[in-house]
C-alpha cells in the first residue's frame, strides 16, 4: 500500500507531508501490493498504545470473559488504539487469577482486534487513604509472592503493576518486582522523600498523575515533585477533561517534557455506551455525559477512549505532534515494545491512523491492512 499526500508524524520533526508505504505488516520504502490511499488534507499517525483503562462497550477486563476481552480488543482497535495493556482493579486472589489466565488463553488464541501487549496490576497493593474507586477490603500489603503466583497465571503477560510506596514491604517489593516489570508509583499518600526512595529502588512511572495522589505544594511536592526531579520517571495522564483542569494539563507537559508523559484513558466498562448505572470492581457507577463516579460522587475511571483523549490534550493547547508523542512513541517505549511498534519508521509493523482536519478517525490500518467495521483478522 502506498499512503499518498498526508502530514506524516516523525518523532524528530513533527509532521512532515510525504508518502509512506507498507510491505506486507510492515512499513516499507516501497509498496508491495500496488494499492494506493489518497491522504490529501490528512494526518496520519502511529497507531495508539493504552497502558492503562479497564474496559468499554459494557466489558470489563477484571470480569474475566473471553468474549468480554474480544468485545474490548475489538473496540479498542476500531478507535486507532492497536496496542492495549488493560488494568485489573482491585480484586479477590481468586478474581485476579481468572483476569491473569484468561489474558494468557487470549493472548494465544485470539485472531481479531487491538493486540494485547501486557496487563497492568492497578492493586491490590494501594493506600486505603486514597484508594479512589478501588474496594477498600480487598487492599492488601505489597506481596511478592501473590505477584508471582499472578504472573504464572497470567503467563509473564503482567507488564506493569501500580503500588503505593508508603506501605510495609513496599520498597522490598519495588527493588524485587522492577527486575522483571515496570513499577508505578500509584493511589499513595507518600511525601516526597519515600516517593523518591521508591524511585531510587526502581519505580520508574507514575500512575494518573494528580489524581489518588498528595497535591503538589510548595513545602510538600510530594509524589508529583519526586517524579519531576527522577528524570527517569514517566508520568501518566488523564485528558478526558473531567479528572484534570486544562491548565494543570499544560502544566504537566510544561514540567515533565512531552516525552514524560504517557496519554491514558483510565476507561471503564461505560465507554462507547449511553449514559446509565454501570459497575466498577463490584461497586456501582453512574455515568453522566464524561463523567463517572461512585455513589459519593469519586470519579470511578473514564468514559473517553484514548483517541478522545488526545483530541481532548490537543483541544487544551497541546501540540498535536506532543500529544501523538505522548499517546504512541512514550507507552510503547514504557512497555519495551518500542522496536516494532509506536511509529511510522522502516521495518516496524504497519499500524496507523488517518486523521482528518478535525482529527477524527477516516481509517485504521492494522500490520498493513485497513480495519472494516472494527474488525481485523490476524
Amino acid at each position: 500500500m502506498r499512503i499518498l499526500g498526508a502530514e506524516v508524524f516523525e518523532i524528530e520533526k513533527g509532521f512532515v507531508r510525504r508518502s509512506i508505504c507498507t510491505d506486507g505488516e510492515v512499513i516499507s520504502v516501497s509498496s508491495g501490493d500496488g494499492k494506493i490511499m489518497d491522504a490529501e488534507g490528512c494526518f496520519l499517525i502511529p497507531g495508539l498504545t493504552d497502558i492503562h483503562f479497564h474496559g468499554c462497550m459494557g466489558e470489563d477486563f477484571s470480569d474475566g470473559s473471553p468474549e468480554g476481552l474480544q468485545i474490548i480488543a475489538d473496540y479498542e482497535l476500531s478507535r486507532g488504539i492497536t496496542q492495549i495493556c488493560p488494568a485489573c482493579i482491585t480484586s479477590p486472589e481468586s478474581a485476579l487469577i481468572k483476569m491473569c489466565e484468561n489474558a494468557a488463553q487470549f493472548k494465544s488464541k485470539s485472531k481479531s482486534g487491538a493486540e494485547l501487549v501486557g496487563i497492568h496490576l492497578e492493586g491490590p497493593f494501594l493506600s486505603a487513604a486514597k484508594k479512589g474507586a478501588q474496594e477498600a477490603s480487598w487492599l492488601r500489603t505489597p506481596d511478592k509472592a501473590l505477584f508471582d503466583r499472578l504472573q504464572g497465571a497470567s503467563q509473564g503477560l503482567i507488564k506493569q503493576v501500580s503500588i503505593a510506596p508508603e506501605l510495609p514491604g513496599a520498597m522490598d517489593f519495588i527493588r524485587e518486582a522492577s527486575k522483571s516489570v515496570l513499577v508505578s508509583l500509584a493511589h499513595t499518600e507518600a511525601d516526597y522523600e519515600t516517593s523518591l526512595a521508591a524511585l531510587n529502588a526502581g519505580a520508574r512511572k507514575i500512575t494518573h498523575l494528580y489524581n489518588a495522589m498528595p497535591p503538589f505544594l510548595h513545602r510538600a511536592p510530594g509524589v508529583i515533585g519526586a517524579a519531576f526531579d527522577f528524570l527517569e520517571c514517566r508520568a501518566e495522564l488523564i485528558c478526558d477533561g473531567i479528572h484534570i483542569h486544562p491548565s494543570a494539563v499544560r502544566a504537566a507537559f510544561h514540567m515533565f517534557g512531552e516525552h514524560r508523559i504517557i496519554l491514558i484513558s483510565d476507561t471503564m466498562r461505560a465507554a462507547g455506551m449511553p449514559d446509565g448505572e454501570y459497575t466498577l470492581g463490584g461497586q456501582e457507577v453512574q455515568v453522566r455525559g464524561k463523567a463517572a463516579t461512585l455513589k459519593d460522587g469519586t470519579l470511578a475511571g473514564s468514559v473517553t477512549d484514548l483517541m478522545g483523549c488526545l483530541r481532548m490534550a490537543v483541544s487544551m493547547g497541546i501540540s498535536l505532534s506532543a500529544a501523538v508523542t505522548a499517546a504512541a512513541v512514550n507507552p510503547a517505549k514504557a512497555l519495551g515494545i518500542y522496536s516494532y511498534t509506536g511509529s511510522l519508521e522502516n521495518g516496524k509493523y504497519a499500524n496507523m491512523v488517518l486523521l482528518d482536519e478535525n482529527l477524527s478517525i477516516k481509517a485504521v490500518i492494522f500490520k498493513g491492512k485497513i480495519v472494516e467495521n472494527g474488525k481485523y483478522f490476524h
